[in-house]
């Protein structure tokens, strides 16, 4: 079988053979993501794109984040485009190492749009977006690092095939149909990393959530596509990544497991691979230190990370999202890392930490993973600190489920309790009352 065959095979896979743990992770995504979408609704590039859905109008079938008051309602493609972007612009959603980007911000906004088009149940939005999610990842890990390392952001390219499968599952597409969606979505998936660190990182999630509706809308009028736009000669593979590794995308079948399960979470509002490094330090910081205490930092990172989370001078807050060195001065200065407020463009002048910023120095090594951190604080007085912390380690459910209630108040504030029934009771509401509830909110 082709990895499109492979794919289209998922698309159409039976709910009860969806694994209870993946299903169970789907839901948290889905309250992390409304919190990160509910948090980011009054950033400058969310009042943007509302101000575009209004001006393009259309038929009113879903909710966009912060379109209270009017619980404003636009076209489902409008709405996920919306909606991908809102719920990236803090860059504090979760994250999947082997599909190498951000899954819930491209999936989720195409399969909530298309589910609230068609009065869908929340188990079937849930559903639809944990098979969309292990069709990104399985198409991540086949375009490779290569990929991801010539400069495409995967959260819109893979992640845009994950879309089209979420959105397609939803509308009841047959294999064929499925095909098709898949090889448009191959000629319309599209982002890139030099994006990062601009309001045109968001907008590429958002482009993926579009696209996956807009391809899954085309599929089921009866347009076609090339056979296999995924795999096939001249195809998104051929033509996106310089060295492919197919073969390892369904080395576990998704009867044996879903890699969904791998998925992680940001609790602090920064860079992803910045994470491992914060965590590291604050397992070691002692207490009472200041930055003036400190004579230098060493980091062993991932060198996938170097392009990514290495600026060395940030000037903007969204810039400090992505700065090692800034990071590691606010995390030893007990800034709160996890309070997307703190990273204001003021931030990236201060005098403190572009001073701490100097004595920090970071080096790519092939022997840490994109999970990893490890180094070395030495502090004025000559004591060595040495730090590591690995990403990889699975979290208990409960706790999981802790920490992101705690990111959710953190985020937004009291929730209210329909808010959180989204954890207790899964699968209780429909589709259309969580539009609703992002629109009018917490």
């Amino acid at each position: 079988m082709s990895l499109t065959d492979q794919i289209v095979d998922l698309a159409h896979l039976p709910a009860n053979q969806i694994p209870e743990g993946a299903r169970a992770k789907a839901q948290l995504s889905l309250l992390d993501w409304m919190v990160c979408g509910w948090a980011g609704r009054d950033e400058p590039l969310s009042g943007k794109l509302r101000d575009l859905a209004a001006l393009e109008g259309g038929r009113p079938v879903a909710h966009v984040f912060g379109g209270a008051p009017g619980a404003m309602q636009v076209p489902a493609r409008m709405a996920a485009l919306v909606n991908g972007a809102v719920s990236h612009a803090l860059d504090y959603d979760d994250t999947h190492f082997a599909h190498v980007g951000h899954l819930s911000v491209g999936i989720y906004p195409a399969a909530l749009a298309v589910a609230e088009e068609l009065d869908a149940s929340q188990a079937q939005l849930v559903e639809a977006f944990v098979i969309g999610a292990e069709a990104a990842i399985r198409i991540g890990v086949a375009l490779g690092a290569a990929h991801y390392n010539r400069g495409f952001h995967q959260t819109a390219t893979a992640g845009a095939f994950g879309a089209t499968v979420a959105a397609a599952r939803l509308y009841g597409l047959d294999a064929d149909q499925t095909r098709a969606a898949i090889g448009l979505c191959a000629t319309r998936a599209s982002g890139l990393r030099s994006q990062f660190g601009t309001m045109g990182k968001p907008y590429n999630a958002g482009i993926a959530a579009s696209t996956g509706v807009e391809c899954a809308q085309l599929a089921r009028l009866g347009m076609t596509s090339a056979l296999d736009g995924l795999t096939g000669p001249q195809g998104f593979l051929d033509t996106h990544s310089d060295a492919t590794h197919v073969g390892d995308a369904f080395d576990l079948p998704p009867a044996q497991g879903f890699l969904f399960d791998d998925n992680k979470y940001k609790f602090h509002a920064c860079c992803h691979g910045t994470h491992a490094m914060i965590e590291g330090l604050l397992a070691v910081r002692p207490a009472g230190l200041t930055l003036d205490d400190v004579a230098g930092v060493t980091l062993l990172t991932s060198p996938r990370w170097l392009s990514v989370c290495d600026k060395k001078a940030p000037t903007t807050g969204l810039e400090v999202k992505f700065s090692y060195a800034w990071l590691a001065g606010m995390a030893l200065r007990g800034d709160e890392t996890g309070d997307d407020r703190a990273y204001s463009d003021a931030l990236a002048q201060d005098p403190a930490l572009a001073d701490f910023a100097s004595r920090v120095e970071v080096t790519g090594d092939a022997g840490v993973t994109d999970l990893q951190a490890r180094g070395q604080i030495t502090l004025r007085d000559g004591e060595v600190l040495d730090y590591a912390h690995d990403l990889a380690a699975p979290l208990p459910g409960k706790l999981l489920r802790d920490k992101l209630l705690r990111k959710a108040q953190a985020a937004i504030g009291p929730m209210g309790p329909a808010f959180a029934d989204h954890l207790a009771s899964p699968g209780g509401t429909s589709a259309r009352a969580i539009g609703a509830l992002i629109a009018e909110g917490a």
